[in-house]
């Protein structure tokens, strides 16, 4: 059972719940969470490749309404094929969004799968972002929800995704996968509920 929180504000790493136990996931004293994927962990259905893979490591807790939700990890070690990390939201095997930044082509990317049904991906390059700290939000917006990233690099926030999915009952949190590849750690620093978006773009 999740334990009570206030609405809006910061989220404990023992608050969640795993999709699938990671090889290790250790809270440090800093309360910062480092996981250890599994090899072959990901998620993706059927288009283009043809496979089903239903089997990634995300650290979910119920979605509430009226908030969004950051996650922020450090995009350091990324160097195996679709390595990834960032955040899922999850209703059940055919409904979800992964989002955040995956190494894929020999370079890092950042992106977003959405299934409905079936997967998607869109994905831009982010190699300036290497050995920074990404954070990754969601924040739904009328029928939709909305995908925005930064860099403590430049600490701008860009959409990456407005994407269909009218459902009020999704899980969400930390993700972390290493689809070709032992021994990727990632170590994410804060998971916090915030205020939700109030408009799609900023006023100009």
């Amino acid at each position: 059972m999740t334990p009570a929180h206030p609405a809006v504000g910061p989220l404990a790493f023992d608050e969640g719940v795993w999709t699938r136990d990671p090889i290790s996931a250790v809270i440090g004293s800093d309360g910062a969470l480092t996981v250890e994927a599994v090899r072959g962990s990901d998620w993706w259905r059927d288009t283009a490749y043809g496979f089903r893979h239903e089997n990634g490591h995300a650290l979910l807790r119920p979605w509430d309404a009226g908030t969004a939700i950051e996650v922020t990890f450090e995009l350091t070690g990324f160097t195996g094929e679709f390595d990834q990390a960032g955040l899922a939201v999850i209703v059940d095997d055919e409904h979800w969004i992964k989002a955040g930044v995956e190494f894929s082509d020999g370079h890092p990317q950042l992106g977003a799968v959405v299934t409905v049904g079936a997967s998607d991906w869109s994905t831009g390059r982010v190699d300036d972002w290497v050995g920074s700290a990404v954070t990754v939000r969601a924040s739904r917006f009328a029928d939709a929800v909305v995908i925005r990233a930064r860099s403590s690099i430049d600490g701008e926030w860009r959409l990456v995704r407005v994407a269909r999915f009218p459902h009020e009952n999704a899980r969400i949190g930390p993700m972390v996968c290493a689809p070709t590849r032992s021994g990727l750690a990632v170590r994410f620093t804060h998971w916090a509920a915030t205020e939700p978006d109030e408009a799609l773009h900023a006023e100009q």
